[in-house]
């Protein structure tokens, strides 16, 4: 990689994705959530929803799915996949996402530099992502942050 600094700014090609009640399902029993909202549009509507909602980490499923996969991202980012650490990862929620919705993405790097240590130097790369619904709500943020060893 010549200079993380070069990747500040970088705005990656928007993608979008439905969200599928499938993959809200899938989600739900991968990370063992029995709660009936996440498989039942009744239980849902029930405990006040208007529709099926998703858990809490839904967002990964549409930044793998609908966007760039792991290592075509590396690729853009000019990383190497074996020298990746996963830093951080955080989530804002402005409004309930539901299945049905079709989440439009807007990504940027928003932090590129890099820390020397006695081992060499990491480079933190941190990229924000900005889901808005098929009506133009801006729904959700979330931004992570990847270490890149040299």
């Amino acid at each position: 990689m010549a200079n993380v600094k070069e990747l500040l700014g970088l705005e990656l090609e928007p993608y979008s994705m439905l969200v599928e009640k499938g993959k809200i399902k899938e989600l739900a029993i991968a990370i063992g959530d029995d709660n009936p909202i996440f498989y039942s549009l009744e239980a849902a509507k029930e405990a006040g929803y208007e529709g099926i909602p998703v858990p809490l980490t839904f967002l990964q499923i549409i930044d793998y799915h609908g966007g760039y996969g792991f290592q075509e991202k590396m690729e853009l980012l000019n990383l190497n996949p074996v020298k990746i650490l996963h830093g951080e990862q955080e989530y804002e929620y402005l409004s309930d996402i539901y299945a049905g919705d079709e989440l439009s993405v807007r990504s940027k790097i928003i932090r590129a530099d890099t820390k020397m240590g006695s081992t060499g130097g990491m480079d933190f790369i941190t990229e924000e992502n900005q889901y808005t619904n098929q009506r133009g709500e801006l729904v959700a943020k979330s931004k992570i942050t990847v270490i890149h060893r040299h």
